[in-house]
């Protein structure tokens, strides 16, 4: 009897054993229950519409963030939907309630996972409030994904409110010396990446730089030393626990060739130089037509361009329209994107993006949309006044299957 409980414990504590590597392997991968099936489905999320010190001394005083640009957009021509209306209400983006809300409607819809654009100037964190008070303060964020997007960019005062800055003068730059890199690796990896919902390929935190030009600039505009750099983000990676680092960066285009903009390399020589692990865009393409549907189809042969020059995964991004006429008063009809910019549009753009993930059976089934909340430049999919759940309905009808019926 002795020896049989001893085998029994043996044996069970073996299983238990078993079981629980099981457990961790399948929640270092991608396709947990928080996925629609096998995909990510992951929204950008511009983190604007709240008060925080920074922004409302350099670009909205008003205490509500930049929902004050919003509410001042205005028609340009017949038709022209100004002012954008939500249809939840101007609710703050620091908000966990808000947030609880904006988690139940993009899981129900198909998307399992945020993008958030994250900040960094003048040796601080901007308008970080809303991942870290917003999203992770929400009692069910656990039910989402997340991961960081490096939004490293420079801001030039009228890109942001031009009825405070007259001239583009810089308010920040986005590049930054070694003293600060530091700080934000160190930052970024005990804040989120230990975070259970923060997204992860093969056990490794997804971490996106959306500007590689300014990342360079930072290092002496030189890929050996900005190589470095990323070295030592992946030692300090693996140091936290982590078996690496899931590099990507924001693509974008040259005279409508796949290009990284700011650096004097090709695509290939700077995925090979930087040990880059993917690429997405951030919007469909960087040339945008009055014509939803031409969008869309440059952007399309944007996306082949991509995959042809890159022997690492390329996720397909889909953009919802363009008006960022807000933030430019001198900007008229050329400037949106408004004609065919319907939720069936996007709907149709969606499933092209879905059958590019199915037919890259090798790679992590990731779809881009652009965006959530990008209500100052048009490109979002919250609900508001005009279309009501349309675009949110576009999501759920092409991940469920819907468009693949006939």
């Amino acid at each position: 009897m002795k020896t049989n409980r001893t085998f029994y414990l043996s044996f069970g504590i073996l299983l238990i054993c078993l079981l629980g590597a099981v457990c961790l392997s399948s929640c270092d991968q991608i396709g947990d229950k928080k996925n629609n099936g096998e995909y990510i489905v992951a929204a950008y999320v511009w983190p604007s519409c709240h008060d925080e010190p920074m922004s409302r001394e350099k670009l909205w005083g008003e205490g509500f963030g930049e929902w004050e640009m919003i509410q001042k957009g205005n028609p340009r021509f017949e038709g022209h939907y100004q002012p954008r209306i939500p249809l939840w209400g101007y609710k703050m983006d620091d908000d966990p309630k808000a947030w609880e809300q904006k988690i139940e409607a993009a899981i129900s819809h198909g998307i399992n996972t945020f993008i958030f654009d994250w900040y960094w100037y003048d040796g601080k964190p901007f308008l970080e409030e809303a991942v870290d008070l917003g999203f992770l303060g929400a009692i069910n964020n656990e039910k989402a994904n997340f991961y960081i997007m490096w939004a490293n960019h420079d801001v030039p005062g009228n890109m942001w409110n031009h009825y405070r800055y007259k001239t583009d003068s810089l308010i920040w730059n986005g590049e930054v010396d070694w003293k600060n890199y530091k700080t934000i690796v160190i930052r970024i990896i005990n804040q989120y990446f230990k975070r259970p919902n923060y997204l992860k390929i093969e056990g490794k935190p997804v971490f996106s730089i959306y500007s590689l030009g300014n990342l360079v600039e930072g290092f002496n505009n030189n890929l050996e030393e900005t190589a470095k750099a990323l070295d030592y983000f992946r030692e300090e990676v693996k140091i936290a626990g982590f078996p690496g680092l899931h590099l990507q960066l924001v693509g974008g285009e040259k005279n409508g060739a796949p290009y990284f903009s700011g650096v004097d390399a090709s695509v290939s020589e700077v995925v090979e130089a930087l040990g880059v692990n993917s690429v997405t865009m951030y919007n469909m393409a960087g040339k945008r037509d009055e014509d939803y549907l031409r969008y869309g189809e440059h952007a399309t042969n944007l996306r082949n361009g991509w995959d042809s020059a890159l022997d690492i995964p390329f996720f397909p991004c889909v953009s919802i329209g363009w008006d960022n006429t807000p933030r430019y008063p001198q900007y008229g009809k050329e400037k949106v994107v408004h004609y065919h910019n319907t939720p069936e549009s996007f709907g149709a753009y969606l499933q092209k993006a879905k059958e590019y993930a199915d037919s890259h059976p090798d790679q992590p089934k990731i779809i881009v949309i652009n965006a959530w909340n990008e209500w100052v430049e048009g490109s979002y999919i919250e609900p508001d006044m005009l279309n009501g759940y349309g675009y949110l309905s576009a999501v759920k009808n092409v991940m469920n299957g819907g468009y693949e019926k006939f």
